[in-house]
């Protein structure tokens, strides 16, 4: 039986229907990706599997006893807590009394109060009734695998950061079903690289929503592509994908050019007076009159972005000179001795771990700070057009056109006045939305409008801090090429590996304590040329605070280990060794795209073998620290 059933759903905001007698089913062991332009109802579909949100018609059947985990396309602004507490949220009553012995366990650690004790006591033997030890160990296993610290504040943390805790917290649960909307936004490379490499081990199903098109190649097993309220199944990777659609976009193409064409000649017989309405062509009649139904109900796809920039008079040869330049922050380096010189032309991508400083490196650059040491020079005749990731160039009260022409009626694009509600159609904004406040619109409509302010000056440098969150795959392809054509210059900030791939020509790497090397090409280029040591992945957090409290004799009476015992620990290294070497087959085995397109049966077979071996490589640990626990004691 599939994990979950969609059976002819459907759901509209008061427009045209979002789905449309929508069918889907999600197998155990599939990995499956959700593509969609912005506005067509990725989201929404989510939100329907999880009951967010209620359908207006059709059934949704679900596996006895699934269990789902979410990870949502933005992080709530509502949450407080520790990490711990988030996470043992997701684990309802049982996580609430997790939480409860874990606040218990730090205070004790200051104040070793017989009230405490006795309340630990309490919620131990609770626990202990419902198998909240392993619930427990769950949850720290999970914490160090996602390199979190449990007691650190989720307010205080990252954006990237709360997103890795909010996916701890839906993996938490062990769900059969990870549903997850947006996963790479707001996360660095290295964040990146780190989530493909978790997802590709991991054993339940996917069913995942992303315009990062190097994560979807990785991951996806199959994809789902919603178009106009329907959805079209592809079991193949991303590449063979974007060729069957383009096949499937030309036949219709072909085929609504000779419906049409057969209804002008039908509309040109009904004029011709009386023949057309004798009895012997009333048939003839009742099928113009069913070809007009067809017609009006056809839904044509949403027309593409047409972006254009305004070039502006060229700049000087050189854009920028910086030479030995330094820079720290509350004392802590944030860039050491840097040098480098922009050309004209030159199309630059700086990229970094979130917080590293690629931001400061712009604002240094073009002056809006000065470095502690060193010295910048600008060129000549610039003209500077600044992409903002943070969007606060947009006024949130203000309508979509007041954010482009300042509540006029035309905006000038290269000289020539031009009505601003025709200009944002380029942009995909319908006369009703351009009217729209900016804080009604979704995070790939504000990137849009963004570009399309971006876009109506003229300029020969463009600045550009993480354009592509939020986009569909067809806008940054459009975007790459708009960019590839561009005459000026660039500097690029972005965490998309391939659209640094397809434009820029010199990487900016940040690669630790205030060091920014230059590298010739793309990301690839980059990954080729670097040192793997400046640049790994980061390391498991350590916790802050004082360590756990040992449980007094009054909790837990303590004895030492014994002699089989003793036999029994010395040989558990060899069986995770063994397990270990049987899990990383099965996951290189899985993790070919191939693998999914064999016999459901030997699907299923494999996914419980692994399934298998990670609950016994998770009891082999848990003994493992339980018997060790048992040693230092003597």
């Amino acid at each position: 039986m599939a994990l979950i059933s969609l059976k002819k759903v459907d759901i509209s905001f008061g427009g045209p229907l979002l789905l449309d007698q929508t069918n889907l089913q999600v197998e155990k062991g599939e990995r499956i990706c959700l593509l969609g332009r912005n506005g067509e109802g990725k989201s929404t579909l989510i939100k329907i599997i999880t009951g967010e949100v209620e359908p207006d018609n059709g059934e949704i059947v679900f596996q006895s006893g699934l269990r789902m985990g979410f990870l949502p396309q933005e992080v709530p602004q509502d949450i407080k807590g520790t990490v711990f507490e988030i996470i043992a949220e997701g684990l309802g009553d049982r996580g609430k009394l997790l939480t409860e012995y874990h606040q218990i366990s730090c205070k004790l650690a200051q104040d070793e109060s017989d009230e405490l004790i006795a309340r630990l006591d309490k919620v131990q033997h609770e626990l202990e009734t419902d198998d909240g030890w392993l619930i427990h160990q769950n949850v720290e296993r999970i914490i160090s695998r996602m390199q979190l610290n449990a007691d650190e504040s989720f307010e205080a943390l990252s954006a990237g950061v709360k997103r890795r805790v909010l996916l701890a917290k839906a993996l938490a649960k062990d769900p059969d079903l990870l549903l997850l909307d947006e996963p790479t936004n707001h996360l660095d490379i290295v964040a990146i690289d780190w989530l493909e490499d978790f997802l590709l081990k991991y054993t339940g199903s996917l069913l995942f929503i992303t315009h990062d098109r190097m994560f979807l190649k990785k991951l996806a097993t199959r994809i789902v592509e919603l178009e106009r309220g329907k959805l079209f199944d592809y079991l193949c990777d991303y590449d063979t994908f974007l060729k069957r659609k383009q096949a499937v976009l030309e036949a219709e193409e072909r085929q609504n050019a000779l419906f049409d064409k057969k209804l002008a000649r039908e509309e040109i017989w009904i004029r011709q007076g009386i023949r057309a309405r004798r009895t012997r062509n009333e048939g003839r009649v009742a099928e113009l009159k069913k070809m007009r139904e067809t017609r009006s109900a056809r839904r044509n796809r949403t027309g593409s972005v047409n972006m254009k920039i305004v070039d502006a008079e060229q700049s000087g040869q050189k854009v920028i000179s910086a030479h030995n330049i330094s820079y720290a922050y509350d004392k802590k380096p944030i860039i050491r001795n840097f040098s480098t010189t922009i050309m004209r032309g030159d199309k630059v991508g700086i990229l970094g771990p979130n917080g590293a400083g690629k931001t400061t490196l712009l604002n240094l650059l073009f002056e809006k700070l000065q470095p502690d040491q060193g010295n910048i020079t600008i060129g000549s005749k610039l003209q500077i057009a600044y992409f903002d990731q943070l969007r606060a160039q947009l006024n949130e009260d203000e309508t979509v056109k007041f954010n482009i022409s300042d509540g006029y009626d035309n905006v000038t694009i290269n000289g020539a006045p031009r009505n601003v509600i025709g200009y944002l159609q380029d942009f995909l904004f319908t006369p009703d939305r351009a009217l729209s406040p900016v804080k009604q619109l979704s995070g790939g409509e504000r990137n849009r409008l963004l570009l399309a302010r971006l876009f109506s000056k003229p300029s020969n440098v463009l600045v550009m801090d993480e354009p592509t969150n939020d986009l569909d795959a067809e806008t940054l392809e459009l975007l790459e090429e708009l960019i590839l054509n561009y005459k000026g210059t660039l500097l690029l900030v972005s965490h998309d590996r391939a659209f640094l791939n397809n434009v820029t020509t010199n990487i900016l790497a940040f690669e630790g304590n205030g060091v920014v090397n230059e590298y010739v090409g793309g990301y690839d280029d980059w990954l080729r040329q670097r040192d793997p040591a400046l640049f790994s992945k980061p390391a498991k957090s350590k916790k802050k605070g004082k360590k756990k409290p040992e449980k007094t004799e009054s909790v837990e009476k303590i004895r030492k280990i014994s002699f089989n015992e003793k036999r029994e620990l010395e040989n558990l290294p060899a069986q995770i060794e063994t397990l270990e070497k049987k899990q990383e087959e099965l996951h290189q085995t899985m993790s070919d795209p191939e693998f999914f397109k064999q016999d459901k049966e030997l699907i299923a077979k494999t996914n419980e073998e692994l399934e298998s071996i990670n609950n016994d490589l998770a009891k082999v640990y848990a003994r493992w620290e339980e018997l060790e626990e048992l040693a230092q004691n003597g």
